[in-house]
């Protein structure tokens, strides 16, 4: 971006707020427009990452948690890793002095191709699996760094709790009834409960849900259900729907015969069933990714399904269990990576994320204001993409070919303390306490 474009774009959103808004260079495409830029530090086509890292970053609940991640960093000892070099990014932007610019993310996409092979090449990437390693791989680094601090604290007998050392009591180094002590069947319960717990980090916290996979026998009526942990949920598409549609159709009830007959414990034998899946725990921030790429065995490749799936600025589950917690909550679009083109292997990835009262496009270095009104244009195409179009209406195509990827709903009720970086689920009927 200009220094033009820069100041027009500052003086377009005064809003007084402390925001920054930076684009993120495509360094293989920009550097010869950039001379400041290494010209032998090719990174590829890297628009895959930069739109996931927009959207994170405009995911407020994320980016407090990276910055406090930074802050709590140990200088001597932390080795770089990708969430070192991802929050070094946060924070750069963050401290930036004017409120719009361009930053290239060089260290983390070194370490990111240095990681991952996948990414290591100067091909077009999938944003949806690179938005899956990448909170893979925090939570991975999170919790070796946990039992890291837990081997410490077991050798010093302390553990650090912010700026302060808390003696721990030799007692806490074992689980309730794992020295045969107390009642085995309470104990092994908790002993689940607190490993569960144990392997748990602030991705979890913020991005992880539970499904649950609910069976009816239709002999003996007995229903079993099975709960799965997810980080995000993809959705099928269809022509000319809604999310909500979508999601309905994810927990539509399937029936299981012939080959895929039920075995019901209860009957001792396979028998036919009923099976449907739905939200038991909506989490605080709800990813959804739309299926859009799809292999067609006549095509002997993938295509892209560039089908007219409208999204709410505001959305309510109705996919929820019976017993769900926080079944009613209320989601705010906060982000949406958008896949631009006609095919999976060419393409361009952009970011459309909320701040304050407007929304903003990301597309690499480029930060321009966006109407609300146009959010529309990015549902994608109403008429079929393999007809052929008419020479004169090429770019029409292409335009519409602007699908949302991934989108990023935020919980009403997930509050942001910012002051310290720390983010609480308000209480229904409770007013926030410090």
């Amino acid at each position: 971006m200009g220094s033009g474009g820069s100041t027009m774009l500052e003086k377009e959103i005064s809003d007084g707020s402390a925001e920054h808004y930076y684009g993120l260079v495509n360094v293989d495409i920009q550097f010869r427009l950039h001379p400041q830029y290494n010209q032998n530090f090719q990174f590829g086509n890297t628009c895959y990452c930069n739109s996931v890292i927009q959207a994170l970053f405009f995911c407020r609940p994320f980016r407090e948690k990276i910055l406090n991640y930074k802050q709590n960093l140990r200088k001597s000892s932390t080795k770089e890793t990708l969430v070192t070099c991802l929050a070094d990014l946060f924070q750069n932007i963050t401290t930036q002095k004017r409120k719009v610019g361009t930053i290239a993310p060089k260290r983390f996409i070194t370490k990111l191709k240095k990681e991952n092979e996948l990414f290591d090449n100067y091909m077009q990437q999938d944003a949806h699996e690179f938005f899956n390693y990448l909170l893979n791989t925090i939570s991975e680094t999170l919790l070796v760094e946990k039992n890291a601090e837990r081997d410490r604290t077991a050798r010093s007998g302390t553990i650090k709790r912010g700026n302060v050392s808390v003696n721990l009591a030799s007692a806490t180094a074992s689980l309730p009834g794992e020295n045969g002590v107390g009642d085995r069947n309470g104990a092994a319960g908790e002993a689940n409960d607190t490993r569960n717990q144990a392997n748990n980090t602030w991705i979890h916290d913020i991005f992880q849900g539970v499904l649950t996979n609910e069976t009816r026998c239709l002999s003996c009526e007995t229903v079993s259900s099975k709960d799965e942990k997810f980080l995000d949920l993809s959705i099928d598409v269809e022509q000319n729907t809604s999310i909500s549609h979508c999601l309905r159709v994810f927990s539509e009830t399937e029936t299981l015969c012939g080959d895929q007959k039920y075995f019901c414990e209860t009957c001792s034998s396979k028998q036919e069933a009923q099976k449907r899946m739905r939200i038991k725990t909506p989490p605080p921030v709800l990813a959804l990714h739309l299926k859009r790429f799809k292999y067609v065995d006549s095509l002997n490749r993938h295509t892209k399904l560039s089908y007219r799936v409208v999204f709410p600025l505001e959305l309510r589950l109705f996919n929820v269990s019976d017993d769900a917690v926080y079944g009613d909550r209320m989601y705010d679009l906060v982000a949406t990576v958008v896949h631009c083109g006609a095919t999976p292997n060419r393409g361009h990835y952009i970011t459309l994320v909320k701040s304050n009262s407007f929304w903003l496009v990301f597309d690499d270095d480029i930060v321009e204001k966006l109407d609300v009104s146009s959010m529309e244009e990015f549902s994608g195409m109403s008429s079929d993409t393999n007809i052929p179009m008419p020479p004169g209406n090429q770019s029409t195509q292409q335009k519409n070919s602007e699908s949302a990827y991934i989108l990023f709903y935020q919980a009403r009720d997930y509050a942001a303390n910012d002051p310290n970086h720390n983010h609480k689920e308000r209480t229904r009927n409770c007013t926030n306490s410090s």
